[in-house]
């Protein structure tokens, strides 16, 4: 019943569909506008976790992004490892302070803190969010070394030259501007250190022209909170133009044994992500369905579970095609004489 009672995050459940409609009308699918979506996106965004955060806690855990993986890893082994590539990327020695940029409900902190005995903050501007991940985190016993702070990525409330390292996943693709939001981390981070992130990239394969690549666009766009999806290309200029040195960088799903989409493809099954499958998902549309209709859930619950779903279309279409990747892998270096 935890799905149920923490739908619509800290939105009044009477608000619920309300939220819904105004989150609509911000995409394309509704007749949205990618200008509308830049200039409000803190409101976008914040209203989409509230909206989705219940449903992905009940189906992917505490760690809300995907990973490459081999074969016979489960995916939550996979979700681990992906985190203890990116901590052993940045060098992380224990007793240093790391920023995670849109951290969640604080799953991938929690991992990385204890893999490498790091102080860990979680900058996020979602209430709901944050109240979750700090009982997560009492709960896990990381409350002493972990924290969590509501600001906009964009204008983060830390001194200059704050952190011994940075790091993003999944989570930059929200920000309106990359350039603003490199330039924001770039700032924080102490020089000489580094900033590694899992962004999410329409590759060089997609062909803006392409209905069909369109239409996946902005299905994953809806159902996923995104003002754009940007090319790998563009990070990478955002990231030069913000002040970096690149050190390497990579599209990490093209190495993927299994594709990284495999939990949602609906040609699979499996028992350890059960609720990701075709089956779980319709049961879970079923059991909100339910909920909706007895009052347990607030009215605009079902339509919240219906763009996921279409985000999960388009997210396995995406993935096929190889016209958008959720894992394009950076690791950035702020020089030791910082030049800006």
């Amino acid at each position: 019943m935890d799905l149920a009672s923490n739908l619509g995050g800290k939105i009044q459940k009477a608000e619920v569909l309300s939220a819904v409609d105004k989150y609509e009308k911000y995409h394309v699918c509704y007749g949205g506008q990618e200008e509308d979506r830049k200039a409000n996106y803190s409101d976008m965004v914040n209203k989409y976790y509230d909206l989705v955060t219940s449903f992905y806690e009940f189906g992917w855990g505490e760690s809300f992004h995907f990973a490459p993986r081999w074969i016979g890893e489960s995916l939550k082994e996979s979700i681990k490892r992906h985190e203890h590539f990116l901590a052993l990327q940045l060098g992380l020695k224990a007793g240093q302070k790391v920023l995670d940029v849109g951290c969640g409900i604080g799953g991938p902190l929690r991992e990385i803190s204890r893999f490498s005995s790091t102080s860990v903050t979680g900058l996020n501007n979602n209430e709901y969010q944050i109240t979750r991940g700090k009982e997560l985190n009492r709960i896990s016993g990381v409350d002493k070394t972990c924290n969590f702070i509501k600001a906009d990525f964009m204008k983060m409330p830390f001194e200059d030259n704050s952190f011994d390292a940075v790091y993003a996943i999944e989570a930059t693709c929200h920000a309106p501007d990359a350039y603003g939001c490199y330039k924001e981390i770039y700032r924080v981070l102490k020089p000489g250190q580094c900033f590694a992130a899992y962004e999410w990239c329409m590759t060089d394969s997609f062909d803006p022209n392409n209905p069909e690549h369109q239409k996946i666009k902005a299905e994953i766009e809806i159902g996923d909170g995104l003002p754009d999806i940007r090319l790998t290309t563009k990070c990478l200029e955002a990231l030069k133009q913000a002040g970096f040195e690149v050190i390497w960088e990579k599209d990490l799903a093209l190495d993927s044994p299994l594709p990284w989409y495999l939990p949602l493809d609906t040609s699979h099954f499996s028992l350890s992500s059960f609720r990701l499958t075709t089956v779980g998902r319709l049961f879970t549309k079923n059991m909100v369905k339910a909920l909706e209709f007895v009052g347990l859930a607030p009215k605009g619950s079902l339509r919240v579970q219906d763009f996921l779903e279409k985000a999960a279309e388009g997210l396995v279409e995406g993935g096929k095609r190889e016209i958008f990747t959720p894992m394009y892998f950076f690791l950035a270096r702020k020089p030791v004489t910082d030049s800006n």
